[in-house]
C-alpha cells in the first residue's frame, strides 16, 4: 500500500450506480412540471414490506423553563427503494429531522426504528454499530482528509470491518469506478474538481452497502452544473433494498425526488410524490 492509504489498523467493507454521460441544468430541473400526488403528512403509503427507518409521534424539545419544540409529533416512514427529499427553511426542523434520521441524537418523546428496531432502546455503543451498518452520509463540504488519495478516503469507511486490506482496497476502487472515478483513485483531493469530490465522499458512503444514504445539502458547496451531475447520481444510487434521502433548503434540489416531504415550523405540512 503506497504512503497515501490510510495504515492498516489490524483489522478492517457495494452497489451499483451509473455516471450519465451528460448532465440536465439546475435550470432545466426547476423549469420541469412534475405530476405529483399529495400524501398524508404524517405516514408514507401503505405497505406490506416493514419500512427501513420509521419516526412515530417523535418530538425534539431543548430547554427546561423555556420550551422550544424543534421537531412536534412527527411521524414519517422511509421505505426501501426511496429517493425522497426533505425541504424546508432555516428553522424548520429539517436539521433535527436529520440529526434523527441519522441516529446523531435520540427524540424527547416518541420513537424511531431502524428496521423495526427502537434506537433509545439501544446503549451508546450498539446504537452506534447500528450507525455504521445502516446508513451512509454525504455532507455539504465533503468532509475528505487531504493527505489521502481518492481510494484513500473511500477506504476509511472500510477500516473497522475486519476486512483483508487487499479485500477493502478492491472494494473502495469498486465503489469509485462505479461513480466514474476509478481512473481518478490516486488523487488526493486538491487535485480534484468539486464535483469529483462529491463524489469521492458518495463512494464512501455507499461501500459500506448501507440501508439508507443519507445527505445533507448535498449540492450546496457546487457549481450549477455539477450540482446537475451529482443529482443524476443521487437518483441512481437507490436499490429495491437502499432509501436515498437528501435533506435541503432549495426546492429545486428537492424536486428531483420521487417523493417530497415539506417541514415549516418543527411538522411536516406536506408529503408528495410525482411519477417517475
Amino acid at each position: 500500500m503506497s504512503s497515501d492509504e490510510p495504515a492498516d489498523p489490524g483489522s478492517s467493507d457495494h452497489p451499483t450506480a451509473q455516471v450519465p454521460a451528460t448532465a440536465p441544468s439546475t435550470t432545466d430541473l426547476a423549469d420541469t412540471a412534475f405530476p405529483t400526488t399529495q400524501l398524508p403528512v404524517t405516514a408514507a403509503s401503505p405497505s406490506l414490506v416493514q419500512p427501513l427507518l420509521e419516526l412515530e409521534s417523535v418530538s425534539r424539545v431543548y430547554g427546561e423553563e423555556v420550551k422550544v419544540y424543534a421537531l412536534r409529533d412527527v411521524s414519517l416512514q422511509i421505505m426501501p427503494g426511496e429517493f425522497m427529499s426533505i425541504v424546508g427553511p432555516s428553522g424548520s426542523g429539517k436539521s433535527t429531522m436529520l440529526g434523527l434520521l441519522g441516529v446523531l441524537d435520540l427524540p424527547t418523546s416518541g420513537t424511531v426504528r431502524i428496521a423495526g428496531q427502537d434506537v433509545s432502546a439501544l446503549d451508546d455503543p450498539k446504537r452506534s454499530r447500528l450507525r455504521g451498518d445502516s446508513i451512509g452520509f454525504v455532507f455539504q463540504q465533503f468532509h475528505l482528509i487531504p493527505h489521502l488519495t481518492a481510494l484513500g478516503n473511500v477506504e476509511t469507511a472500510l477500516l473497522y470491518r475486519n476486512i483483508k486490506p487487499s479485500d477493502r482496497r478492491e472494494r473502495a476502487y469498486q465503489a469509485l469506478d462505479q461513480l466514474g472515478l476509478g481512473a481518478r483513485a490516486d488523487h488526493r483531493p486538491v487535485q480534484m474538481s468539486g464535483g469529483e469530490q462529491q463524489r469521492v465522499a458518495l463512494a464512501r458512503a455507499i461501500v459500506t452497502e448501507p440501508l439508507m444514504i443519507l445527505a445533507d445539502e448535498p449540492t450546496g458547496a457546487l457549481d450549477s452544473a455539477n450540482a446537475a451531475h451529482v443529482l443524476e447520481i443521487f437518483a441512481g444510487l437507490g436499490t429495491p433494498e437502499r432509501a436515498v434521502v437528501m435533506v435541503t433548503h432549495d426546492a429545486t434540489v428537492a424536486g428531483t425526488a420521487l417523493r417530497k416531504v415539506s417541514m415549516r415550523d418543527g411538522q411536516i405540512v406536506s408529503d408528495e410524490r410525482r411519477v417517475a
